[in-house]
């Protein structure tokens, strides 16, 4: 169609015969030549450009044939109207008799305003932001670009910018967490990104002096586990029970980091914030005796106050929870400011520090009293429905005990209405974007598949692992 063409003459075309385009081009100059005075004369018209190529479709079935034809015109309305209405004197079309009907002539102009008129409003409603930002929003804009430009990498992972140089670190689960330790002054800490604790930050742990800092919940404990597995863990902090370290105010992570426990103090078994609590005092949170998981407790670590900059020096019978705070300094070892783990000078490091002595003479009291019964640990669960290949996938509660059982292609309703969500999913086969980001909707923390899916964008608060990592 010319880009000039204002009108499209739209025809429909029958004949009682086979015929083929080029009769019935040749029929309509034929018939209409002189008909309409030199003016409208056809030819002219489209040496001129103000009648373009006429398209012609045609099909024959059963000795028929039938149509339909196309003309765009650059004359006016009325030109326009008699150039079509011409059409309608052709009754033959080769030796064929035919029949032309003008079925309807479009205003191309008025179509392109409607295009116009349309994609107007889309941009109207989709380009321009009528959002006002207050002074609060915009200072806290400011603040987290700032934030944003100090943290760094550590072989692809999120960390602070003296993880390179510091003689201790600080392990936590991803990159919120970082930045929120970077708000608060804390600047050697480094993300593990998820359960798979990466070969770099294992290394990396045989030389420096660790602090593991985790969520107060399962998820938690498990990256806990996994971690001393493969490095090594000096330190161990939770943030209260039930919260995340990226939700913590300043003095609840600094008051979270001074209440650090020696990890070679802690039993293997049982629950490592029951054992953390006990260590320093505070209310032991329950067990579960079948998961040995904490339960919901109300009690945490009283947060210090507000202003960490006037926390003193603090020394108990252990030594090696010697916490010095500053405004605004890395959390390290040594004499350096800002130091949250360094051993004061003079102190015998090998000494059993008394709050550990009583941390593990209670966690054995416990064990003597209410062992703890034998119960399907997450890899049962993923030899029975991974390595069995079931086709299944399987909800579990925060006590890895079943919730539902479904077909794997039923595995998306089955998460996104499950009435309390599950804890837990162990799938034969893919995590894909869309169960990850269901399950991070649902509060569903932690994901064991068949293999992992690409992911456009990962929510952090969801762990993936596969059967793999999971079971030797």
């Amino acid at each position: 169609m010319d880009d000039t063409a204002k009108y499209l003459i739209h025809a429909s075309i029958s004949a009682d015969g086979v015929v083929e385009r080029s009769d019935v081009v040749g029929a309509i100059f034929g018939q209409t030549e002189g008909l309409l005075g030199d003016d409208l004369d056809l030819r002219d018209l489209q040496q001129s450009s103000k009648v373009g190529r006429i398209d012609v479709q045609i099909d024959s079935e059963n000795g028929h044939s039938f149509g339909q034809m196309t003309i765009a015109s650059s004359l006016d309305k009325a030109e326009t109207a008699v150039l079509a209405a011409s059409l309608e004197t052709l009754t033959r079309v080769g030796p064929c008799q035919a029949v032309i009907e003008i079925t309807n002539i479009e205003d191309v102009r008025e179509a392109k305003r409607r295009m116009v008129v349309d994609r107007a409003k889309e941009l109207l409603s989709e380009s321009f932001d009528d959002t006002v930002m207050t002074s609060t929003e915009i200072l806290e804009e400011v603040k987290e670009s700032i934030r944003v430009e100090d943290i760094t990498e550590f072989h692809g992972l999120p960390a602070g910018p003296r993880v390179a140089d510091s003689d201790a670190i600080i392990v936590v689960e991803g990159r919120a967490d970082v930045l929120t330790l970077l708000q608060y002054g804390i600047k050697n800490a480094v993300g593990v990104e998820g359960t798979n604790v990466p070969e770099d930050i294992a290394d990396l742990t045989q030389e420096r002096t660790v602090t593991a800092f985790l969520d107060g919940d399962r998820g938690g404990e498990l990256i806990l586990r996994e971690l001393a597995q493969v490095g090594d863990v000096d330190y161990v902090a939770f943030a209260p029970d039930g919260q995340s370290v990226e939700d913590l105010d300043r003095g609840a992570v600094i008051q979270s980091l001074r209440d650090k426990v020696a990890f070679a103090s802690l039993p293997n078994e049982g629950s490592f914030r029951a054992a953390v609590a006990a260590a320093n005092g505070t209310q032991e949170v329950p067990t579960d005796p079948r998961t040995e998981s904490p339960t919901t407790d109300d009690t945490s670590p009283t947060p210090p106050a507000d202003d960490p900059s006037d926390a003193a020096t603090e020394t108990g019978a252990d030594t090696s929870n010697t916490v010095t705070v500053e405004p605004i300094a890395d959390v390290g070892v040594g004499a350096e400011a800002g130091t949250v783990g360094a051993a004061d000078e003079g102190s015998d490091p090998d000494a059993p520090a008394a709050a550990d002595v009583l941390a593990a003479a209670e966690v054995e009291t416990v064990a003597e009293a209410d062992p703890v019964p034998e119960t399907r640990s997450l890899s049962d669960h993923t030899r029975e429905i991974i390595d069995a290949e079931s086709g299944l996938a399987r909800l579990l509660d925060a006590n890895l005990e079943p919730v539902d059982e479904v077909a794997v292609e039923k595995v998306y309703d089955t998460v996104e209405y499950a009435d309390p969500a599950p804890e837990l999913v162990v799938i034969d086969g893919e995590a894909s974007q869309k169960l990850v980001d269901i399950a991070a909707q649902r509060g569903v923390g932690n994901i064991v598949a068949r293999s992992a899916g690409e992911y456009v964008k990962k929510p952090v608060s969801v762990r993936v692992r596969t059967a793999e990592q999971l079971v030797d």
